[in-house]
């Protein structure tokens, strides 16, 4: 019988609820026809989907990154902000498309407001200015008698939009990405896009561009800008045919971010830096099936299964671990590229990656606690990792893998305690003795379980729940108490402690 071990007094961090992130890109239909489509019976007088605001809504979309993702590194930001009947319809060369500008600044913080989160612009470091970027800060933070904040003016918005965090390009060490640079060609014009934007409102935190968190391009930027940065980036997409290999690769993102903060700690170090830098996992997610040109210009359009469930789950539950380092982290994306929500003109329906974002941000706590799992493992063999995306990660040399992955959070009293577990066995249920060290729970325990017929399940618009969510109160409590949690499943237990 495995056993999973709570120790309410050992109290690991704070849970940053920025980790339940999200992010928008104007690639295939995630802005335009998807949260964003003018016209369309569904949508309110902004052109905002009615049905996928109440989507977002239920997900508590704590932090939205937007325009990009690679997009950015071609988008003039002024295209955007002016009347929408004049602005230029341009050649869009990341995603190989057109786009209308329909959808600028002032749209995208509309969209913040409406889903009451917070505003996370990147700036374009690829075809774009450092003049560009000072004049986007202060377009959207100035509060003077200046050019920039009176075009925001005259277009409609009185008050700054008040956009604290910044990031200082996507991908710039990419050969697919606009305006590509070397390591010390990044930092160099990073440092002076940092100085006029802090310039323009010294309140803004800047995210410096990071590759993978291991990499000599991480080192090398870190060390050149931990004077100005407060986060540094962490990109990384896993998948696989192979039902093992998929559910366990997220623990790249474990490697990843172990090493990333020993880099930002060395840097702190040599360069005596006093301010905390913190990681923002920024782009993450499930992507394997749609990575083909053809797919990317039809716009990424992943359908995903109750394994790729298993593994976003994962990913949060690291997250959580190590939510003393990682503050921020964006899915991409929110919409129909490779995302929770799919819509087609008459509705939508949710994909079985959503289930987990919405309980996770619904039910975890502030506070992570200390947990033991004692379960059994499974190996990878380096031949199963061979073929498909993400093979080069060779996530085998981390295994044994425990096919119990727990996390604990409780609130600020410790009165209230989340426990989250994702059985990642394909085939068995496994039956857990729970224990609470140095405390007991109220008899009755509400469960929240993420599950479906098979790890291949998967959401459509004529199966919308194949894979959904079971909820139940069961009679369990006191300090020690069993529970079994089904093959292939995500469960949440909520308890109230005595």
């Amino acid at each position: 019988m495995a056993k999973i071990g709570i120790d309410l007094d050992r109290k690991i961090g704070t849970v940053d609820r920025r980790i339940f992130g999200n992010f928008v890109e104007h690639l295939g239909r995630c802005i335009y026809g998807g949260l964003f489509e003018e016209g369309s019976p569904l949508s309110d007088e902004k052109g905002f989907r009615r049905d996928v605001l109440e989507a977002v809504r239920r997900l508590r979309v704590p932090i939205l990154r937007w325009p990009g993702g690679n997009f950015v590194s071609g988008y003039h930001w002024l295209d955007g902000v002016r009347p929408r009947e004049n602005r230029p319809r341009r050649m869009e060369l990341a995603w190989f498309a057109e786009e209308s500008n329909r959808f600028g600044t002032d749209e995208f913080i509309q969209y913040c407001r409406a889903i009451e989160t917070e505003p996370y612009v990147c700036v374009n470091m690829g075809s774009g200015t450092m003049d560009e970027a000072q004049a986007w800060v202060e377009y959207a933070n100035g509060t003077g008698n200046t050019h920039w904040a009176n075009l925001r003016r005259k277009n409609g918005y009185p008050e700054p939009h008040r956009v604290t965090y910044w990031g200082l390009g996507n991908e710039m060490y990419g050969g697919w990405q606009i305006g590509a640079l070397e390591a010390q060609e990044y930092v160099k014009k990073a440092r002076a896009f940092a100085m006029v934007m802090k310039r323009s409102d010294p309140r803004i935190v800047l995210v410096s561009c990071g590759q993978n968190g291991w990499n000599p391009w991480d080192e090398i930027v870190l060390e050149g800008l931990a004077s100005v940065v407060d986060y540094h980036s962490i990109h990384l997409y896993t998948g696989h045919s192979d039902y093992h290999v998929n559910v366990f690769q997220p623990h790249q993102a474990e490697r990843a971010v172990r090493i990333c903060e020993r880099v930002i700690e060395r840097a702190r170090y040599n360069q005596r830096v006093t301010h905390p830098i913190h990681i923002a996992f920024d782009e993450w997610n499930v992507w394997y099936r749609t990575r083909s040109h053809e797919d990317r210009v039809a716009g990424i359009e992943e359908r995903y299964t109750l394994a790729d469930a298993l593994a976003v789950a994962t990913y949060l539950n690291i997250f959580i671990r190590y939510c003393r380092i990682v503050r921020i982290a964006n899915l991409a994306q929110l919409v129909n590229a490779i995302a929770p929500i799919f819509t087609n003109r008459q509705g939508l329906f949710l994909q079985t990656i959503y289930h987990p974002l919405r309980l996770y941000a619904e039910h975890t706590r502030g506070i992570a606690l200390d947990v033991h799992v004692d379960c059994d493992t499974h190996e990878l063999s380096p031949a199963q990792e061979e073929g498909g995306f993400g093979r080069r990660f060779h996530v085998a040399d981390l295994g044994p893998f425990k096919l119990l992955d727990a996390v604990a959070t409780c609130d600020a009293t410790g009165r209230q305690v989340t426990l989250a577990v994702v059985n990642r066995d394909r085939d068995r249920e496994h039956r857990a003795t729970i224990q609470l060290v140095g405390g007991g729970a109220r008899s009755g325990v509400d469960v929240a379980e993420v599950n479906g017929a098979g790890p291949d399940a998967m959401n459509s618009f004529e199966h919308p729940e194949a894979v959904g969510v079971r909820e139940q109160r069961m009679n369990l409590g006191g300090s020690t108490f069993e529970y079994v949690f089904p093959a292939h499943s995500i469960t949440l237990l909520r308890l109230d402690m005595a």
